[in-house]
């Protein structure tokens, strides 16, 4: 794996503290949120960003799915405050049950 350039860092550590709090934030709000993780491609970033929050089970997935453009708002504003917008909110956010390793 290469090694990543200080603007890489830099967009690494802003995505982490925003998916961090808004992490902090489902776990507090939202039944059966078990972590918050994302992706990105550093070539395509913000556009490439994808963050998921992980439910427990398929029943708090599920009761959870109407407030998902209000947390993806939530991750829109986070990413404004460190500089990065995100264009189209909706597909940088997603609700699932699958975690990192699957």
């Amino acid at each position: 794996m290469k090694k990543l350039s200080k603007v890489q860092l830099k967009q690494q550590a802003a995505v982490m503290a925003a998916v961090t709090s808004l992490e902090q934030q489902a776990l507090a709000e939202l039944a059966g949120v078990v972590q918050a993780w994302f992706s990105m491609e550093y070539e395509a970033f913000p556009g490439s960003l994808l963050v998921r929050l992980q439910f427990a089970e398929q029943a708090q997935l599920e009761a959870a799915q109407p407030q998902l453009l209000l947390w993806q708002k939530r991750l829109s504003a986070l990413m404004l405050k460190k500089g990065y917008v995100l264009k189209d909110l909706r597909k940088h956010l997603v609700f699932t049950l699958s975690g990192p390793e699957d």
